[in-house]
């Protein structure tokens, strides 16, 4: 591995690499070892996200990268207080580590990666790479995950992924989340990350899903941690001839936060959906990012994303939509929407489309917008006070986006974060 550059701005993420190689999951394993040490050399010669690099143009993490983090200590036996359960079957990590004491997987082929490292350790396809940085640093550093496969033709039914950050100062977790539907397979996967009022840690989960042919995976993500926490996610899925990801992503928490999707079609008939939305306050910063290729002729896609920001904050929404030159018959559709209400929030919103065949139906647009002062007055005039009057139409701009979730458990877990931000953040809106 080469020496780390003393200013590189990944330098004490390279440090702890140095210190923690020997004993992390897979240390054994050459071709691991070997990946982590890539991963090394790219951090150490283009080092974390800066606004540079045009896919972070618009979301500054200088902000993060002034703080000093460090591995979370949690030890794997402490008690943790749990949310309760919107699922029979349920993986639970606390601080990046997986808790089967708190977990119940009956029934399915799931667990730990950490336990299965040699088995999994072929999957790992992500490569270091400096257009992902963030998954460069999760490359390095990760020590667990979830493991989740579903047979073929077999409807795995809801399972709940609880992500739990103990509120340790500054502690950083990097988990790897491992997720294979077989032919056929069906599974509705309830992700919610959480932490403690004035954790200020950095999580930075990866994701690498793969949905086979005619497989179908409801894929929803809460992420309510500390507003003064960092979250910078990524998602890499690969869909199969017939598939379908059905996705959803709600961010309602983080002092900065960041859900990036790279999605392939890669057979025909197959379907994605990218939807969310941003719900962001004072002093926050929400970036969406996607980036959708259609490799396949006849596949479709939706995405939808609004953006609610209050007092002086700042949303990011990036999409890009590349159609490739054999993905004829293609439809995909995008549009991104927010809603302003302080003069000082700001939207930065770039949709993209990148087409090289000729025989497609594909649309994208943005617009932003205070409330309708007309909607308002109507309501206000049927004795609504102001208050809950302007709840009123935030829900209703919201209700587009949030409706298209099917699975009834995760419907309310969205409207409960949704109701939980406007309390806090509604009076000062």
């Amino acid at each position: 591995m080469n020496s780390v550059s003393p200013t590189s701005n990944a330098a004490a993420f390279l440090h702890r690499y140095a210190g923690l190689a020997g004993r992390l999951p897979g240390a054994d394993i050459p071709a691991l070892r070997a990946l982590r040490d890539a991963a090394a050399e790219t951090l150490t010669a283009a080092g974390l996200p800066s606004r540079r690099l045009e896919a972070w143009r618009y979301t500054d993490l200088a902000p993060m990268l002034r703080g000093e983090f460090r591995e979370a200590l949690t030890p794997v036996d402490e008690a943790v207080a749990l949310p309760p359960a919107r699922a029979d079957r349920r993986a639970v990590f606390v601080d990046g580590r997986f808790r089967a004491d708190l977990s119940s997987l009956d029934g399915l082929v799931a667990g730990s990666l950490a336990e299965v490292i040699e088995t999994v350790a072929p999957r790992l396809n992500t490569v270091a790479s400096a257009s992902q940085p963030m998954v460069t640093l999760n490359t390095l550093l990760f020590e667990d995950g979830l493991v989740l496969e579903v047979p073929a033709g077999t409807d795995a039914g809801r399972v709940e992924l609880l992500s739990l950050v103990s509120g340790e100062t500054a502690a950083t977790v990097h988990p790897r989340h491992l997720i294979r539907l077989a032919r056929g397979a069906r599974l509705v996967l309830l992700e919610t990350a959480l932490s403690p009022a004035g954790s200020a840690h950095l999580h930075n989960p990866v994701f690498e899903i793969e949905v086979a042919e005619d497989a179908v995976l409801t894929h929803v993500r809460v992420q309510r941690e500390a507003e003064s926490a960092y979250h910078l996610a990524h998602l890499g899925v690969r869909v199969a001839e017939g598939g379908t990801y059905d996705g959803f992503v709600l961010n309602a928490g983080g002092k900065i936060s960041r859900s990036e999707t790279h999605l392939a079609l890669l057979g025909p008939r197959a379907a994605a959906h990218l939807n969310g939305a941003q719900l962001v306050a004072n002093g926050q910063l929400a970036d969406t990012t996607t980036a959708l290729d259609h490799a396949a002729p006849n596949c479709a896609s939706r995405q939808t994303v609004k953006t609610v920001l209050s007092g002086r904050s700042r949303g990011v929404f990036q999409g890009k939509i590349l159609v490739r030159r054999e993905a004829q018959k293609t439809d995909g559709y995008q549009m991104n929407q927010a809603l302003l209400l302080s003069e000082e929030a700001e939207i930065d919103s770039k949709p993209q489309l990148e087409i090289y065949a000729d025989d497609v139906k594909c649309s994208h647009g943005a617009t932003a917008g205070a409330l309708d002062e007309d909607s308002l007055f109507y309501l206000r005039s049927r004795g609504i006070p102001a208050g809950p009057a302007r709840a009123m139409l935030v829900r209703a701009f919201l209700q587009e986006a949030v409706e298209v979730v099917a699975d009834e458990a995760a419907r309310e877990a969205l409207d409960e974060a949704v109701a939980g931000w406007w309390a806090q953040h509604g009076e000062a809106a």
